[in-house]
């Protein structure tokens, strides 16, 4: 990290935080982290039909008869085997194991496809099947997932059942003629004409958000087994992902493109931008390539740049797009962009040691905790109270909201700050008010 004391305009030293300030935001951040586990453990246990709940409102009234979404659950499973990766209180560990137990045994259960292979896209409340396309980024999730829960608890069946997606995945999805990876495919991975992952995305064969998470799990499931295909895999994944999506003209990502890498785009996104920023880092420090560090790095700067000069609110928030044919920014704030943006500007704080990141990550993170953690219900608004009333709010808990992008946040920026030379910082409800205390 680059440690040289910023200049303000007029010449004046502005000062980097101390240890003293990175322990109080690390208290902050500890408090709200075990927060958001206590209320998924509290509201989602599905305790008629096994796993976890498929929708839970924003005011935490359940919809038991809700499908459940693979996405959520693969998150579940990865937020709360990571959580006990992370925390090192055995009281904390045993408080939560459970939840990674129930959420690996209902996804294999439930969500594996023991015909064709992969995950299935959804079942219904009692684990039926309702949908079994296999969308990439669904395997993608699934094996992030199961990845880190080999890591937690050693079990090779989860190990197994990540590599066995990945080969499918490596089989099925890959385009042979011009790289990157398609979209979706059939239950019997046989091609299909509408792939979109959502009904607010178009139908283009390759796109940002399915190549970011393919990449992203591919450096988690290295982390897991090591293995030369899963290396070459992942080499491949960020390749094609800085040169093929990445816009460095824009400095912003290319989120459709059709067959031949041609942009079909009708927005940027810049929560994706600061969330692929500090990914395409990782994912680079985990393969451990100093040729591929040399060649990408330009990229992770350029995407937290155009974040930070075009994507900030009036309030310091991250917007979520940009409109090419309003030319407008969509103005709500949504709560998984808070979230990458503050674990995004502060990797390209310690990146390089630029004061302008280390205030935008902390303005996002005193936005969050005006406008988009719930003090009195728990957990984070889908929008921000600023954009919507708490009853006119999504679910807190549903087919695309788990405990992933807020939990996973809470957990990065407490790492990075006791990556400061300060001393590692234990949490316990003894230690502080649990849960839904007080910054707000």
């Amino acid at each position: 990290m680059n440690r040289e004391i910023p200049q303000t305009a007029d010449g004046g030293a502005v000062p980097l935080p101390t240890p003293a300030d990175c322990a109080a935001l690390q208290a902050e951040f500890g408090r709200q982290l075990l927060s958001v586990a206590d209320w998924w453990l509290e509201n989602t246990l599905d305790e008629a039909h096994g796993g976890f709940l498929g929708e839970v409102s924003a005011a935490g009234v359940p919809a038991p008869e809700a499908d459940k979404g693979v996405v959520l659950n693969a998150r579940i499973l990865w937020f709360f085997s990571e959580l006990c990766l992370y925390l090192d209180k055995p009281e904390l560990v045993a408080r939560y194991r459970p939840l990674a137990d129930r959420a690996f045994q209902y996804f294999v259960a439930h969500f594996d496809d023991k015909v064709h292979g992969g995950a299935v896209w959804s079942v219904n409340c009692r684990g039926g099947l309702v949908d079994g396309m296999k969308k990439t980024y669904a395997q993608a999730f699934s094996i992030y997932a199961l990845s880190s829960y080999y890591r937690l608890t050693g079990n090779s069946a989860a190990l197994d059942k990540a590599i066995s997606y990945f080969e499918l995945v490596e089989k099925h999805c890959v385009d042979p003629d011009l790289g990157g990876y398609w979209e979706a495919m059939s239950r019997d991975w046989l091609p299909v004409e509408d792939v979109r992952l959502s009904e607010k995305d178009l139908n283009a064969p390759k796109t940002m958000n399915n190549h970011l998470h393919v990449m992203e799990a591919y450096a988690g499931l290295y982390r897991a087994c090591g293995s030369g295909a899963v290396e070459s895999a992942l080499r491949n994944s960020i390749e094609w992902f800085c040169e093929r999506i990445f816009d460095a003209g824009s400095g912003h990502l290319r989120l459709f493109l059709d067959r031949n890498w041609k942009d079909v785009s009708q927005s940027f996104s810049y929560g994706h931008d600061i969330e692929a920023s500090w990914l395409l880092a990782e994912s680079l420090e985990v393969l451990g390539d100093p040729a591929l560090d040399a060649r990408f790095s330009s990229c992770i700067r350029a995407l937290s740049d155009s974040c930070l000069r075009e994507g900030v609110g009036v309030y310091g928030q991250v917007l979520d797009t940009y409109d090419f044919s309003l030319r407008t920014r969509h103005r709500d704030s949504e709560w998984w962009v808070q979230a990458e943006a503050m674990v995004g500007f502060l990797n390209a704080w310690q990146s390089t040691g630029e004061v302008r990141y280390w205030n935008a990550f902390l303005q996002v993170w005193q936005f969050v905790k005006e406008h988009q953690i719930d003090w009195d219900g728990g957990e984070w608004l889908y929008y921000s109270a600023l954009d919507r009333a708490k009853e006119a709010q999504p679910y807190k808990a549903g087919f695309w909201k788990g405990p992933y992008h807020n939990g996973r946040a809470m957990m990065e920026v407490c790492r990075r700050l006791q990556g400061m030379g300060l001393s590692e910082r234990n949490y316990s409800p003894q230690q502080s008010p649990l849960p839904f205390g007080g910054e707000g």
